[in-house]
């Protein structure tokens, strides 16, 4: 399938899809979207606290790297671990432009790392963060009570309804440990349902640019 760069309206650029009519992050905002649900909403909660962070959809590794810089300001210790299917090609991660959209010249160094690190292995990126990429299917996830935080970045339900069921959410309640949070930029009636299924307790959340409301499950 083709495969484009395209500039959001934060201007920062995300990767779309035209035969699948799905971007890797919302046209309104990749890095606005980013940090309203994953930091803000997800990581946030977790404040003061070593976690281990479950990302489902690595992807452009724009979550990953903006919950290193949070790590960075804050010293918190941070074990993540991204599961991608289909990573993205080295001519796509040199036209990301998220070092320069958050000013993080500084540290280019560990954004390259994130991207060349080997796929399998625990890589230390920085003395408080250390990042495992495994290429999966999140189908294939069997992890059991090890995560505190999940992001969940699917692409949406229009494009794979398969990825959002109840059987997906079983294996991440599963990967939680109890009191853990699943937080996603999702917000279907279809898929708060089968978070409840699954176990969760999921409440709506107020939604960045351009989207009303996100879905954020917690494992009680």
């Amino acid at each position: 399938m083709k495969r484009e760069i395209i500039k959001t309206a934060d201007g920062s650029v995300t990767i779309h899809i035209p035969e699948m009519k799905e971007s890797y992050h919302s046209k309104f905002g990749a890095i606005q979207e980013a940090q309203h649900v994953y930091i803000q909403n997800g990581l946030a909660m977790f404040e003061g606290k070593d976690i281990d962070i479950l990302e489902c959809g690595f992807g452009t590794g724009l979550n990953a790297f903006m919950t290193f810089l949070e790590a960075q300001k804050s010293g918190q210790q941070i074990k993540y671990t991204g599961v991608e299917a289909y990573p993205v090609s080295e001519e796509e991660i040199a036209q990301l432009n998220y070092v320069n959209e958050l000013q993080a010249h500084n540290c280019k160094d560990f954004f390259v790392k994130m991207h060349t690190a080997p796929w399998g292995d625990e890589v230390k990126v920085s003395a408080n963060f250390t990042l495992t990429k495994r290429q999966q299917h999140f189908q294939e996830i069997e992890d059991v009570n090890l995560y505190d935080l999940v992001y969940y970045d699917a692409f949406g339900y229009h494009a794979q309804p398969e990825l959002w069921g109840e059987d997906i959410f079983r294996l991440m309640y599963t990967a939680l440990k109890p009191n853990g949070v699943l937080i996603t930029y999702a917000c279907r009636t279809v898929i708060k349902n089968a978070m409840t299924a699954a176990g969760f307790t999921v409440k709506k959340l107020a939604g960045p640019p351009g989207k009303r409301e996100i879905l954020q499950a917690i494992k009680y």
